[in-house]
């Protein structure tokens, strides 16, 4: 999988402690930038610390900076699910014209900090300073002078908080503190830190959403349409799956609605599961079929005929190997899927009755019959529902040869 990178220097406050961290970009494990898109280091720096390493690892409980340039600032996203957390960084070229004033409105309406980057007062400026929250000045930039020159200024426009960026010795230091600075950042505490992750496949990943909203038993025929004709991938090998001999249709199935009215909700699973066996190719089929026998395994020794409570089971022994099938850490890998408090609880921690069920289903595989001692599953239970499974596996596989 495709490594990923973010860049972070932490702002402390006067009594040194973390106050936030500013999040930058990096295209590898290298402490500076190479930026030819503006809008485009600020979309990847986004997306990779909202959705593909996540926030919480990269700072904490701590407030992110993110720089956003003039275009990336009016695509306007509604990013309200982190506002208490990032704070919006308008970089230094950006001019108050009235659409870039209107976005900063929305972004504060939403409950995000306004901050100026790198920022230098003069008049025509004045529109961004009465919207912002915390203004950054370049101390480097600036001598000591200009520095209290630009805070007296300010100061009579608002009430702001101030970043000294760039503090490189302990005797600028000292000097901002003097001035009344309320947080610092540069060298002289930290340099910036590269934090990596791993960039899940786009097609993989949709597979994978599409098999965690089916575990939903109240999932409509229209909200996995939307899924699947929403991913190009998706589509293209469901449709040639469900036409395949393995469904053995009278008359071909040429859309996604069609195909689901045709064959039901409940079949999508088994095309999802298809899909994840025969989609994934630098990875051993018999991994991908053990993902399935647990799969199938699990929703047989459901306690129940409870077709959702099935459903969950079933969920449970598919993603059971995802780490694996992933190169990602489970825990990481579940952030970015929609699944039920119980199906991660039993996927990270064994808990509760699925998490006991996928237990004694690996025990079974390993024939680690001493763990197996007390369990609810009788030998014989396991033995049938990992008989019972096989074959069903097999005739998937066989289905990926049509």
């Amino acid at each position: 999988m495709q490594d990923i990178f973010v860049g972070r220097q932490p702002i402390f406050d006067r009594n040194i402690k973390v106050y936030a961290y500013e999040l930058l970009y990096r295209h590898a494990y290298v402490n500076y930038a190479e930026i030819h898109d503006q809008d485009a280091a600020s979309s990847d720096v986004m997306a990779n610390a909202l959705l593909e390493i996540g926030l919480e690892a990269i700072v904490g409980p701590h407030k992110a900076f993110c720089n956003f340039a003039r275009g990336f600032l009016l695509q306007r996203d509604d990013l309200s699910f982190v506002a208490d957390r990032l704070v919006i960084e308008v970089l230094e070229h950006v001019e108050p014209e009235p659409k870039i004033l209107e976005a900063m409105d929305y972004f504060s309406e939403q409950g995000h900090l306004i901050a100026l980057d790198d920022f230098v007062y003069r008049p025509e400026l004045r529109p961004l300073v009465e919207r912002a929250d915390i203004v950054k000045l370049d101390v480097m930039e600036l001598s000591m002078d200009q520095v209290a020159e630009q805070l007296t200024m300010l100061r009579e426009i608002k009430a702001l908080k101030f970043v000294a960026e760039k503090v490189e010795t302990n005797d600028i230091f000292q000097q901002c503190r003097e001035l009344g600075f309320d947080y610092f950042q540069g060298y002289f505490f930290s340099k910036p830190k590269i934090v990596s992750g791993k960039k899940l496949p786009p097609a993989r990943m949709a597979m994978i959403r599409l098999l965690s909203e089916l575990q939903n038993p109240d999932v409509s025929i229209g909200e996995v349409e939307k899924i699947i004709e929403a991913d190009v991938y998706l589509s293209v090998k469901l449709l040639r799956q469900i036409n395949s001999s393995y469904y053995n249709l009278i008359n071909e199935v040429t859309s996604i609605r069609q195909a689901i009215v045709c064959i039901g909700l409940n079949h999508i699973r088994t095309w999802a599961c298809v899909l994840m066996l025969g989609g994934v190719s630098d990875k051993p089929q018999e991994l991908l079929g053990m993902a399935l026998i647990r799969a199938k395994m699990c929703e047989l020794l459901a306690p129940d005929s409870d077709h959702g409570r099935q459903q969950v089971f079933f969920t449970v022994g598919l993603f059971s190997l995802l780490d694996s099938i992933l190169d990602a850490p489970m825990s990481h890998i579940l952030d970015s899927l929609p699944l039920s408090d119980e199906i991660n609880d039993a996927l990270l921690d064994h808990g509760g009755e699925a998490g006991a069920t996928l237990h004694d289903v690996q025990c079974y595989e390993q024939a680690n019959w001493a763990d197996l001692e007390g369990s609810s599953h009788s030998s014989d239970d396991l033995a049938n529902a990992y008989w019972e499974a096989v074959p069903w596996v097999e005739k998937i596989k066989a289905s990926l040869n049509d």
